[in-house]
């Protein structure tokens, strides 16, 4: 595929492992926004890990994506360089020793930051802390071999020079996209983690407004990525190993996205949640309180509302979970609350409509878990599907995740009339029963289960299912809630007042 270049651009998309090449969730959002603003010429930059870990585009790019630039930062961990003898700036590393000794002995934030950001600004090109001399040089081996000596509790020193290079590389590559980047006048992050760091190194060399909208909390989800990760060794033997805590690598881990966050939510202003709990989570792990403000996701009416007139007179039997096959949407929760559903009510069918090639490892024990519990005539694995096909067929939308922000896929069914069965994860509690007097006033449009509990998810799909007037009921709550508080059109006039906020922004100014 052939992706638009141009000189210049309104507005940089700082992308993360998302749009355009991963379907649903925030690429969807991101796809709403760019088409929301014709006005305005966007250039998206998008990290991924590695090449081989995306296929095709799963979107056309929009008319008003003028420029596109794609980085693969694990491919750029097999970059080579000729080895070759080199002192290294020893100035450059002092500066690196001692931030990373303000940032693991707990010094005051303000201070901490204030030696990331002169770390950051030397890491550009031009500077004096080269990808070459952090490879090869004398002066970040000893660093290496002292910050092993004095703080790591894994035995493996291998394991840790390697963590450290696989870590830290993709850092440089961030700043060689600062550096090269076209011009723009506002730079927006749909996240911290690497997509963060590079916008804040671009308001920090370029003087440029960073916004920032997180959907999930990065640093949160990370972590719990970090916790089932195969590959972060552990090499302590049975009786060095304390199981309650986390191995040395993993925390390792865990502390450099949050440095990472709290570098970008020092750059970026507005700091933008979906939802009051996470605005909060932000603020806790150190954004400005007063740069906070929560924009809910809004989703079409006029997309959606007709499909009303689809729906039969009574709750079809059918239990839909729409989104990625992956952990942590927790497919196999569903799949073993349909066992119940099925003994309960034999007509009743699971299905689950999303792509399965993110990790097909996965897919495939959910495949697996079908068969063991006899539900291939009851559980059908649909692909990705239009929405707007799948939503007329369906008595409820399930959400059997251990992670969420605000899903769309709930609002879109509200839009419809479908109601929803959902953990309590994120933002869902506020979506089914309401945030404040007058929104719970509007009626409860769904059922809130605990995480990884397929009896309360059976029981209450159940619930509603075998009774029309509560299913009716939910429905119509959830049609007045997302007509009220979650329609795109009060979600883009609410971006509409911050982009013109930052493009009438002095540069730099906060």
């Amino acid at each position: 595929m052939t992706f638009p270049t141009a000189d210049q651009a309104d507005i940089a998309l700082l992308l993360e492992g998302t749009f355009p090449y991963v379907s649903g969730g925030v690429s969807s959002w991101v796809n709403q926004i760019i088409r929301a603003y014709p006005e305005y010429r966007f250039a998206i930059v998008f990290l991924g890990s590695r090449r081989e870990d995306y296929d095709q585009p799963k979107y056309e790019l929009p008319a008003n994506v003028v420029h596109f630039e794609e980085y693969f930062l694990y491919d750029a961990i097999d970059t080579v360089f000729e080895p070759a003898a080199r002192a290294g700036d020893a100035q450059a590393f002092r500066l690196s020793a001692a931030m990373h000794d303000k940032l693991l002995h707990g010094s005051a934030p303000a201070e901490a930051l204030a030696a990331f950001r002169e770390i950051a600004r030397e890491m550009l090109p031009g500077g004096r802390l080269t990808l070459e001399d952090f490879l090869h040089s004398e002066a970040a081996w000893e660093i290496i071999c002292d910050h092993y000596r004095r703080y790591c509790s894994d035995p493996s020193f291998v394991d840790y020079f390697w963590t450290v290079r696989i870590m830290h590389q993709p850092l440089w590559t961030l700043a060689h996209i600062a550096r090269n980047l076209i011009p723009v006048r506002i730079l927006h992050s749909v996240s911290t983690g690497y997509a963060g760091f590079l916008g804040a190194l671009l308001h920090q060399s370029r003087g440029l407004p960073l916004v920032l909208s997180e959907h999930g909390i990065y640093t949160k989800e990370r972590k719990i990525d970090l916790f089932k990760s195969e590959w972060i060794r552990d090499n302590r033997n049975v009786f060095q190993r304390d199981p309650t805590e986390l191995s040395y690598f993993r925390k390792m881990w865990m502390g450099f996205f949050e440095w990472l966050g709290r570098f970008c939510y020092d750059a970026a202003d507005p700091i933008i949640a979906l939802y009051e709990s996470n605005r909060l989570r932000q603020v806790a792990d150190g954004a400005a309180a007063e740069r906070t403000r929560n924009i809910p996701n809004g989703i079409s009416l006029a997309r959606f509302a007709p499909l009303r007139a689809l729906r039969p007179a009574t709750p079809p039997p059918v239990l839909c979970l729409i989104g990625r096959v992956v952990p942590i949407k927790d497919i196999k929760t569903f799949i073993r609350a349909m066992r119940r559903v099925v003994n309960r009510m034999p007509d009743a069918e699971g299905w689950i409509a999303g792509p399965e090639d993110e990790d097909q490892a996965y897919a495939q024990e959910c495949h697996d878990l079908v068969r063991s519990l006899g539900l291939e005539n009851h559980v059908r694995f649909l692909g990705f599907q239009k929405v707007e096909a799948l939503l007329p067929k369906i008595g409820l939308t399930i959400l059997s995740s251990i992670s969420e922000a605000l899903p769309l896929v709930i609002l879109e069914g509200y839009a419809a009339g479908v109601p929803t069965v959902s953990t309590d994860v994120g933002s869902c509690r506020q979506l089914i029963e309401g945030l404040d007097d007058a929104d719970r006033a509007l009626g409860i449009s769904g059922r809130v289960v605990k995480i990884a509990d397929p009896q309360g998810l059976a029981d209450a799909a159940l619930e509603l299912l075998g009774d029309t007037q509560a299913w009716q009921a939910a429905s119509e709550a959830g049609i007045r809630r997302v007509e009220r508080y979650y329609t795109d059109d009060l979600m883009f006039g609410s971006y509409r007042q911050v982009y013109e906020g930052a493009f009438a922004r002095p540069d730099g100014a906060h």
